[in-house]
């Protein structure tokens, strides 16, 4: 049982890890756009896009996932694992156990998710600023 336990622990700081990784890249990211050119930041924005159509299957589908796990939790009645305790049902207690696990993951794949989108969406913003700047600039003139 420690092995499951220790396999799980150790996918979900892996996942952590991957996590904070994407944040301190979209972080500096986003301090060195306002340094880049307005074509540096379009080829970004388009990078950012493919790459958010290439997996956006792939979100819909985690968070599909996620509302029919966390419907799914809701469902369990409290009394019903108290009684597998008691009986120590094994199997529903692992089943239960694998679930909460599954839950976790898909809810940290879809902060990733979340993650990729924000960037996307913080690139969107620097651009329309940029554009704006340039109208104002070119007004001036």
């Amino acid at each position: 049982m420690s092995t499951a336990i220790d396999n799980f622990t150790q996918q979900l700081h892996d996942n952590l890890e991957a996590m904070e990784n994407r944040a301190k890249s979209l972080k500096e990211s986003i301090q060195s756009a306002p340094k880049k050119t307005q074509a540096e930041i379009q080829l970004k924005l388009e990078e950012a896009g493919k790459t958010l159509e290439a997996k956006k299957q792939e979100f819909a589908d985690y968070q599909a996932k996620l509302k029919t796990q966390f419907a799914e939790k809701e469902a369990e009645v409290k009394s019903h694992v108290e009684e597998w305790k008691t009986s120590h049902e094994v199997k529903k207690l692992e089943h239960r156990a694998d679930k909460a696990e599954d839950y976790a993951n898909t809810a940290i794949f879809l902060a990733m998710a979340t993650m990729e989108e924000a960037e996307k969406a913080t690139l969107e913003a620097i651009d329309a600023r940029l554009d704006a700047k340039a109208a104002t600039t070119t007004i001036g003139k």
